[in-house]
């Protein structure tokens, strides 16, 4: 099989291939028809503008495709080193060992302390098997397959953790964390265990870099020092003690900001549009021959990146939303006729709205942007409301804030990050029932709630907590490591490091097919609404 082909990050355009579309129950590698997925992509702003399908098809009638494809594979996640751009690079004994309790000295007049017959470091040649499931047939239901026939193939990625030697000399790393796009129950925890982590290497120059990418390049906003003592408390409360923005400078003059400040690490804490950044800034760094580690930390409530289990603040926003179902339930059922509407986040994924569904047992109809639905007609949403209301007297809808767009009239206006701005499918869906049970000669008291900024900017719980911490920790173990162009994830209850292009790719979305999203019908019981 040919090489595939993947355009790097330069300048404002960012384009990658497509890894994978699902077709009838199973998915071709690189297949020429176009994804629903990748059409609701919006357009992205300067840095993340559009993703392009460059890609040949495998050619499955060549005996050696499976070898073939396991090679390229292995070339597409291997992740970027140091010592790729510089094979001289010394490495140093880790300074990080939990052997030893005895604090780094201030100059390291004694060389560095570490204890190698500790076992508690990551060997570079481990891995993690990518795909846990072998599919016997691909009408099998959430089939991942590579070609018809659903042949295992192997995938391994990268195990993260801490490693034996080191790249960076901790009194040499100036490292810098900034928080982009919106706000995220768990930023101030990841930003707390990066900072706690450094200094355990023993880094003392630690700055964040206040109001995302902005901040790299306006000389108004002035770096903010961090250490322990001031980052002690911060995960006590929501949002991001850096701030937030969306959009940014060049990555030209982000790169030119880093030299001028002597950054040599930079931790990125962000989404799809934020990790282009940071991959494009990874490479500006190598086409200036700068050796610098970049790390992505993937942030996202909606939990849209690929190859994840689940990303920082999605449980916190599930089980937010919780209060806002349970608000509308109690509406719904303490009145005549009663009919609880609630709008939860998911541009282009409808995550949040499905496990709140699952987890509250209080949703009626659930509605994503992944699965299409009418409102009217004999099979529409308003048909089975009227449904519920004759069989038990009320109903609660739940549906993400992308969904039935095509509703709505189309305004073209963009963010700051070039998402288009979407429409109120809530609003819509309080106004079409109304309308509708009045003209049937049916009352219906239809109450609304929209808690879309509640459940984003509050503390995150025990469970997003713990999935900070690990991901902060391993951010700064493969920056050391001296790994560039990277981001953490958690995949198959194990913490790994992916390729940045390789989780941007495009959005994940729920899948129709998937044994949750079956789970959820079951749960609702709600038929297809087409």
């Amino acid at each position: 099989m040919d090489s595939i082909s993947r355009s790097a990050i330069a300048g404002p355009t960012f384009t990658a291939s497509l890894r994978c579309h699902r077709s009838h129950g199973f998915s071709f590698l690189n297949s020429r028809v176009p994804s629903p997925t990748l059409r609701r992509v919006a357009k992205r702003g300067s840095i993340f503008a559009e993703i392009q399908k460059q890609s040949p098809a495998i050619d499955f009638s060549d005996p050696d495709w499976k070898i073939k494809y396991q090679t390229d594979f292995e070339r597409r996640f291997n992740i970027p080193h140091i010592t790729d751009l510089f094979p001289d690079a010394e490495s140093i004994p880790s300074t990080f060992c939990l052997k030893m309790r005895t604090p780094v000295l201030e100059d390291f007049a004694d060389g560095y302390p570490s204890d190698e017959e500790w076992h508690g470091y990551i060997n570079n040649n481990d891995r993690v098997l990518l795909k846990v499931i072998r599919f016997s047939s691909p009408t099998s239901a959430g089939a991942e397959c590579i070609d018809p026939g659903c042949t295992w193939v192997e995938q391994w990625v990268h195990r993260a953790g801490p490693r034996e030697k080191i790249y960076f000399k901790p009194e040499e790393v100036k490292a810098a964390i900034v928080t982009c796009g919106g706000l995220c129950p768990g930023l101030n925890d990841v930003i707390r265990q990066i900072v706690i982590t450094l200094e355990i290497y023993g880094v003392k120059k630690i700055v964040g870099i206040p109001f995302g990418y902005r901040g790299l390049s306006d000389n108004d906003l002035s770096e903010m020092p961090l250490s322990r003592k001031v980052v002690q408390n911060i995960h006590l409360s929501g949002g991001s003690l850096l701030g937030v923005s969306r959009g940014g400078p060049s990555v030209s003059d982000m790169v030119d900001c880093m030299e001028k400040r002597g950054i040599n690490m930079l931790f990125v804490l962000g989404g799809n549009g934020t990790h282009a950044g940071a991959n494009a800034i990874h490479n500006e760094c190598r086409k200036r021959r700068l050796k610098v580690a970049v790390v992505g930390v993937p942030k996202t409530i909606d939990n849209d990146i690929l190859l994840m289990d689940k990303t920082f603040g999605f449980d916190t926003a599930v089980e937010e939303a919780q209060r806002a179902i349970n608000s509308a339930y109690i509406e719904a059922h303490s009145a005549y006729h009663g009919i609880g509407i609630v709008k939860l986040m998911g541009r282009s994924s409808g995550f949040i709205a499905m496990y709140a569904a699952l987890a509250s047992g209080q949703i009626d109809i659930c509605l994503i942007p992944e699965v299409p639905f009418h409102l009217h007609g004999p099979h529409g949403v308003l048909r089975h409301l009227k449904y519920l209301i004759e069989k038990k007297g009320s109903a609660v809808v739940c549906v993400a804030e992308g969904a039935g767009q095509s509703f709505l009239e189309k305004t073209n206006a963009t963010d700051a990050s070039g998402n288009i701005v979407l429409g109120d499918i809530g609003v819509h869906i309080q106004q079409e029932t109304k309308k509708y049970f009045k003209e049937i000669g049916v009352h219906a008291d239809v109450k609304y709630i929209d808690p879309t900024y509640m459940i984003r900017a509050c503390r995150a719980n025990a469970s997003d907590g713990i999935l900070c911490t690990v991901l902060g920790q391993n951010a700064v173990h493969g920056a050391f490591a001296g790994y560039s162009g990277i981001t953490v994830g958690i995949c198959n209850t194990h913490y790994v490091y992916f390729p940045i292009p390789e989780v941007i790719s495009y959005p994940r979305a729920v899948d129709p097919n998937s044994r949750m999203w079956h789970r959820c019908l079951t749960s609702t019981g709600q038929p297809d609404f087409i």
